[in-house]
């Protein structure tokens, strides 16, 4: 059994989440702003389709990846030094999130529902969302976002419509994220294709232990602002 949570209810320990689906944790509850970065801070966050209560998630091991450990094949670092594309952070957060929601081949639906898309535009507002975007000839063709608290950044989703369009946004993160110190990304499950890109499965208790020291560091600023072009 997973706990049903009311407006006020703690989340339960993540030690409590089931083995199977892994790391489902809890259901119900809101995505204010509050319970959001409450449930970051705690290495929970937020997954659930169309028609379903809000489901709370907190699996392992868990997927991350080491801004230092990020893969640049031979291919995207050819693409990286021709400099066909303009980074840009922030400028589009809603545009970004819609465009992780759209369909893509073989999926039905998307997780990203519209109260998700609300919620993190909240987040945005308050300083702790952000985008990183890759756009060619002023059309934004690929990015990604998440969550950012202290010195620990929480990636949510990914998309691209060009080639390499969303691994630009991710080299360009990664390089900046070293810069300022951040210790790790979360990418919460693992998939074949983050793998590729360097990302490891820890236990969920080192994990844990991590990100309780990370986000107690200062954040950066409400707006983010890449020091270079270059990744």
């Amino acid at each position: 059994m997973i706990l049903l949570l009311q407006e006020d209810t703690p989340f339960p320990p993540v030690g409590q989440a089931l083995n199977y689906p892994n790391g489902l944790l809890a259901a119900g509850g809101d995505l204010s702003p509050a319970r959001l970065l409450d449930a970051y801070r705690h290495g929970i966050f937020p997954w659930f389709g169309a028609g379903d209560p809000i489901l709370w998630w907190s699996p392992d091991p868990r997927m991350v990846l080491i801004p230092s450990e990020f893969k640049c094949s031979h291919s995207l670092r050819k693409t990286l030094r021709r400099g066909a594309y303009q980074l840009r952070t922030d400028s589009a957060f809603e545009q970004v999130m819609r465009a992780c929601a759209a369909p893509r081949d073989g999926q039905d639906g998307t997780w990203i529902q519209e109260e998700m898309v609300q919620a993190y535009c909240e987040l945005h507002r308050l300083g702790y969302a952000h985008s990183v975007e890759t756009w060619m000839d002023d059309e934004l063709v690929g990015g990604l976002y998440g969550v950012s608290i202290g010195k620990m950044f929480y990636g949510e989703s990914m998309f691209s419509r060009r080639s390499d369009a969303s691994k630009i946004a991710l080299a360009h993160l990664c390089a900046q994220l070293q810069r300022w110190d951040f210790g790790m990304i979360d990418c919460q499950m693992n998939t074949a294709h983050l793998a590729s890109l360097g990302a490891r499965e820890i236990p969920r208790q080192t994990f844990i232990d991590e990100i309780a020291r990370l986000t107690a560091l200062p954040m950066q600023a409400a707006s983010w602002q890449f020091e270079t072009a270059t990744a």
